[in-house]
């Protein structure tokens, strides 16, 4: 916790590099340990946002410690730097989760 989950129609070639920045993001923008952030991609999938056009599409959970007003952009950024997807080829979901529903370690964190 924080989890972010990248799937996008994009070909990633160093998915591993790109998994360790986008974590080393993620744990800046929520103010968390990168001990904690998990990070998943799922590259080259089939994917339609009004066309075949590369595409991107991510999920953002946490307990708390988000602010989606001031994480889209460089979130964004990020996507279209490290993988030339342009910001408007772009979705991002973000979720607050209660701390009674995450787990880890055996039990939940609230």
């Amino acid at each position: 916790m924080p989890y972010i989950n990248v799937s996008t129609s994009a070909k990633v070639n160093d998915k591993g590099k790109l998994l360790e920045e986008i974590s080393i993001l993620i744990s800046s923008l929520t103010s968390k340990s990168r001990r904690f952030v998990m990070a998943k991609i799922d590259d080259n999938c089939q994917m339609y946002f009004d066309d075949d056009t590369p595409s991107c599409f991510l999920e953002i959970k946490s307990i708390g410690s988000l602010n989606p007003s001031e994480m889209a952009k460089p979130i964004s950024d990020f996507v279209y730097e490290k993988m030339g997807i342009p910001i408007d080829r772009i979705y991002i979901s973000f979720v607050d989760v209660p701390a009674s529903l995450w787990a880890w370690n055996g039990r939940t964190f609230g």
